[in-house]
């Protein structure tokens, strides 16, 4: 299939997506409270609870602004990618512009580059009230699967 067949296949599936799915039980983000709420390659919107991700001063970890950030951008990045291939954070940094000490996070990934090897996305995180708390920007490398391997994070229509 020709890769604007399959990008066109892929966009009429994007509505489709089981976004729950999309964070795997037993992962890294779906223990840290990330949620999806929408995605596609140019978009991806989630959300992630400062409750139990938080330093030992009570207020929010900077690593945890990391982590919503790379699953957000590499969803993305893996949408982009399509079935056939998987996409890996090789560079991530992140701006800690204010602290949140409870409430609910909001991150918002916009792609910036869509390569066939690299995708880049700005994701920018805000508490509640829409004060920007971090502001990140994530690379990932686009690869083939292996034959006969599947890459961890595969995106699709529920189903």
């Amino acid at each position: 299939m020709a890769d604007a067949e399959r990008q066109a296949t892929d966009q009429a599936e994007w509505g489709k997506l089981d976004l729950a799915s999309l964070v795997p039980a037993e992962t890294l983000a779906a223990r840290m409270g990330i949620t999806i709420t929408e995605a596609s390659p140019t978009r991806v919107v989630g959300t992630m609870p400062v409750a139990g991700n938080t330093q030992p001063y009570g207020l929010l970890h900077g690593g945890a602004s990391c982590v919503l950030a790379e699953s957000l951008g590499s969803t993305g990045a893996a949408l982009h990618a399509g079935r056939d291939r998987f996409a890996m954070g090789i560079e991530i940094n992140a701006t800690h512009h204010r602290g949140a000490t409870a409430g609910m996070l909001e991150g918002v990934a916009t792609q910036v580059h869509a390569g066939r090897t690299l995708a880049t996305y700005d994701i920018v995180i805000t508490d509640e009230t829409g004060r920007r708390i971090c502001t990140a920007r994530l690379s990932c490398l686009l690869r083939d699967a292996l034959p006969g391997q599947q890459a961890a994070l595969r995106p699709g229509p529920a189903g």
